[in-house]
């Protein structure tokens, strides 16, 4: 019977012993934190690029909803006036 519970005692602290060493290894605890850390800033950038697309549908919904706006923005990226129209381009501030 002592032997058994030595046996028992000894097995427990080789296992004691090696979960230790596992925890406190580079697969242990430093590693979870550091992935616990990866995605805190992934599901950051995520809440950017939602921001960003939600930021981009409502833009796209005005130009498809008001003429008026759709054709400005034409304007502005064609740099086209209408008859009439003066243009100011003014140098940038240094």
């Amino acid at each position: 019977m002592p032997f058994i519970r030595t046996m028992g005692v000894l097995g427990a602290i080789v296992c004691g012993v090696y979960l230790l060493l596992s925890l406190r290894g580079p697969m242990g605890i430093p590693a979870l934190q550091g992935k616990l850390q990866e995605i805190r800033e992934m599901q950051e950038h995520n809440a950017n690029l939602k921001r960003d697309v939600d930021i981009r549908r409502d833009r796209i919904r005005r130009l498809e909803e008001n003429a008026a706006e759709q054709e400005l923005e034409i304007r502005k990226q064609l740099k086209m006036l209408r008859q009439g129209e003066t243009s100011f381009i003014l140098p940038e501030a240094k």
